[in-house]
């Protein structure tokens, strides 16, 4: 055998060492590939249901939210009746009672004057 025939061998065992290499480390990859693919097909499968049940929560929450805007418009319409309605009422009443109370004065101071004119009398 010659040099030249032992270098040609020596290259062919190289390279069917670098061949067999790469085919264990691409077989290693695929592998890998596959725990991945399985991976995201899990979490996938797991997180679509939440996104969908997340996604019906926040459509009943904005319900709700949309609920409580209308029962606070109502509840703030009721205060400015109430508001308005106990101002007329109060100025409705304090007059005549403001009215009564000048007038029942007036009497009274009127009913002591008869009685000292009378005592004096």
């Amino acid at each position: 055998m010659s040099a030249g025939q032992l270098a040609a061998g020596a290259l062919v065992m190289g390279t069917a060492v670098v061949v067999v290499g790469l085919l264990f480390t691409m077989a290693y990859a695929i592998r890998a590939i596959a725990v991945c693919k399985r991976s995201v097909e899990t979490i996938t499968e797991h997180t679509l249901p939440l996104i969908a049940d997340m996604h019906a929560s926040i459509q009943q929450n904005a319900a709700d939210v949309a609920r409580v805007d209308t029962l606070l418009d109502t509840a703030d319409s009721i205060s400015a009746a109430m508001d308005s309605a106990a101002r007329v009422a109060y100025n409705a009443v304090s007059n005549p009672v403001v009215k009564a109370l000048s007038a029942g004065a007036g009497i009274a101071r009127a009913y002591r004057g008869f009685l000292r004119r009378r005592a004096a009398h």
